[in-house]
């Protein structure tokens, strides 16, 4: 037992490897992913839109896995799965009854063609593995520019549409009533998310892409109602969760995804409790 805590928590090498350029890469990486994460989670829980997170960060492997088998860049891959799985989420399940449905027919076709894929790839086994849990290694300088451009983009959208998307997303039908193009802003969300998403699996994984994009939405959530403060608080849960699951994989030479999603259910637990000790209350006048 002392063995595998002192393997998983192995800090001799960490205030060295920090001095690292790929480090840098990997913490600035992590820091992008953080504000994204943390500005999309709040409507993505608002929404009902976890499940199609999932599917579209296993249409983002899967993506990335066919950029793999024909030596194409993997975060091109990741990115053209991962907004094609929200474009066809958004078209073909826009009404909340049929989502789940269409989001689970897709995603079981994809994931399928995924693993395929990774099955005729005869490159190292470390590439396949890193498309499930993630590599820090995997973020160089052309990745971090493609990750920063990225990022620009969904930010600069949101800005413009962060009301219309609320509101839309709190009560669609009042919404669609008072004239918000409650449809059109479905699919931008949705691509938004493919975006954020296809970032995100070649550093934390396709596997746990859901625990930094909705988790940080969801214990936000717990302690206020507003707004602005849930949006400031799952920032700061996601940016705790990526730039600290980096900083504690270093040394261990871990994947970064086990430590983000504890870090990240941490904050889960203990908005929990907050919410808990202050009371429902307090949590509708915060």
């Amino acid at each position: 037992m002392i063995e595998i805590f002192h393997r998983l928590f192995n800090f001799d090498k960490t205030g060295e490897l920090l001095q690292a350029s790929f480090v840098h890469n990997a913490l600035f990486a992590a820091a992008i992913l953080g504000l994204l994460a943390g500005l999309l989670a709040p409507l993505i829980v608002t929404r009902g839109m976890t499940f199609a997170v999932h599917g579209t960060s296993e249409l983002a492997f899967t993506g990335a896995a066919a950029a793999l088998l024909f030596g194409a860049n993997l975060r091109f891959g990741a990115i053209v799965g991962a907004v094609l799985a929200s474009i066809l989420f958004g078209l073909l399940g826009l009404r909340r009854g049929e989502r789940d449905s269409v989001i689970g027919v897709i995603l079981a076709f994809g994931l399928g063609l995924g693993v395929l894929m990774l099955a005729l790839y005869h490159g190292r086994a470390a590439n396949k593995f890193s498309l499930l849990t993630g590599s820090i290694v995997s973020v160089d300088p052309s990745g971090l520019a493609l990750l920063a451009g990225s990022a620009i983009v969904v930010v600069a959208v949101l800005a413009l549409a962060y009301r219309p998307l609320l509101f839309a997303s709190a009560d669609p039908d009042v919404a669609a009533a008072r004239g918000v193009p409650v449809r059109a802003l479905s699919l931008v969300f949705a691509v938004l998310i493919g975006l954020s998403t296809a970032m995100a699996v070649p550093v934390v994984g396709a596997i746990l892409v859901l625990a930094v994009t909705v988790t940080p939405g969801a214990a936000a959530a717990r302690v206020s109602s507003n707004p602005w403060v849930v949006t400031a608080l799952s920032v700061l849960f996601a940016e705790v969760a990526l730039v600290g699951g980096v900083i504690l994989s270093l040394g261990p030479d871990l994947p970064i995804s086990g430590y983000a999603a504890t870090l990240v259910f941490l904050c889960y637990v203990g908005c929990r409790l907050v919410a808990r000790y202050r009371g429902p209350a307090a949590v509708r006048t915060a």
